[in-house]
């Protein structure tokens, strides 16, 4: 069985309780959902407005992160695309609440008032990582490729040593040994203080969520700067070129911490993996292919298994839905940050697609098996003719 590594996303779609009905508009390539309840229809285009330059929504009173309006507006039809600011963000918001039922905006509240908290009381350690200085966190080769912004450019730093599964050094090993002692700084402030934190999800036991103590800016920025090109064109099909949302954590494995991980999928479009260090052997991951909901639980065909030994500094980016594991690390210590990426754009189109979504290995799969029946039924037939006019 295969799990979904989740943290309580805000993005989970609610079950409605208003009669919502979902609808597809094939002539316009719409998507939406109708109210029962009114005349009122909520939509979003199925292709993002590639040349529209959106609005800036940082400075409203919004219950999720302006960004997510940012990249939603490219979605947003033509009457509703003029309108002012405030109704698009109104027109915007009533899509996003059918994600979250009450029990889930009281939750996302107190989660406000949890963060507040800690960074209100907690020191940091060092205080420059919380801003991006990419010139000192960065690897040149990385900074040079996000810098040229082509496919050429990724490809030069990058090895795809699985479909779908990409790989490069990234960050340099000072900020790499920062980041670890400010993850460890953090730990010893909650063990000292008898603060209660949340963990990074319901699979780890150990380690911490940056955004909770100050790194959501920091991180916010490494998404969509430096990971958001990269994702534009290596996983557009999956949402890769709106990501708009993040969850980001530090992981440990090692001696009195966790010590491997299940067999999952992410809560995610796109993943990156960013060994931080120490010492240690063990630990690789293992994936075996890329799987919608309702594939996840189907077997791994060939060419689907890739093992994956992590290296410090380097990071390993992938789709959320590849379905991927951690091997017990034997000895040492292992810290990893783990960004997962969300589009709201793409979750909300991705509940209209019709069957055999094209980055699902399964669904690709079932395609081409019943296109070789149709071939071979086809044959028959023409067979069958062909025998029947020679008698």
């Amino acid at each position: 069985m295969y799990h979904h590594h989740k943290n309580g996303s805000l993005e989970r779609r609610a079950q409605a309780s208003n009669g919502d009905i979902a609808t597809t508009n094939a002539t316009n390539g719409t998507v939406g959902a109708s109210n029962s309840n009114s005349n009122s229809i909520t939509r979003l285009l199925g292709n993002p407005r590639i040349d529209h330059m959106p609005d800036n929504y940082e400075d409203l009173p919004l219950d999720f992160n302006p960004l997510v309006f940012t990249s939603l507006e490219r979605h947003l039809p033509s009457h509703i695309l003029t309108l002012s600011r405030d109704l698009k963000a109104h027109y915007m918001s009533n899509i996003l609440l059918r994600y979250l039922p009450h029990s889930e905006r009281v939750r996302m509240q107190k989660q406000k008032e949890y963060r507040l908290k800690i960074i209100l009381n907690y020191p940091p350690l060092h205080k420059e990582i919380y801003t991006m200085l990419s010139e000192n966190f960065f690897a040149p080769s990385f900074l040079r490729a996000i810098k040229d912004n082509t496919e050429a450019s990724f490809r030069s730093i990058m090895a795809e040593p699985s479909r779908g599964i990409y790989t490069f050094e990234i960050f340099q090993p000072h900020f790499c040994e920062m980041l670890i002692s400010e993850v460890d700084h953090f730990e010893r402030w909650v063990h000292e203080t008898k603060f209660r934190i949340m963990r990074p999800n319901t699979m780890n036991q150990y380690g911490a969520v940056l955004d909770d103590f100050g790194l959501e800016s920091m991180l916010d920025k490494l998404m969509n700067d430096f990971i958001r090109p990269i994702a534009r064109v290596f996983f557009s099909e999956i949402g890769g070129s709106t990501l708009d949302s993040h969850h980001g954590f530090a992981v440990e494995y090692g001696a009195n911490r966790d010590v491997e991980l299940g067999f999952h999928v992410d809560d995610a479009e796109v993943t990156l993996n960013i060994c931080l260090g120490t010492q240690f052997s063990g630990g690789e991951l293992f994936f075996r292919g890329v799987r919608c909901d309702e594939h996840v639980n189907t077997e791994t065909q060939s060419g689907e298994v890739f093992d994956y030994p992590h290296v410090p500094g380097h990071a390993v980016l992938h789709s959320g839905r590849h379905r991927h594991g951690a091997r017990p690390t034997i000895s040492g210590n292992r810290i990893n940050l783990i960004l997962w990426c969300r589009s709201s754009a793409f979750r909300e189109i991705k509940k209209y697609q019709r069957e055999f979504p094209s980055w699902c290995g399964e669904c690709r799969r079932k395609k081409k098996e019943r296109e070789r029946i149709a071939v071979a039924a086809t044959k028959a037939e023409l067979l069958k003719r062909e025998l029947k006019s020679a008698s």
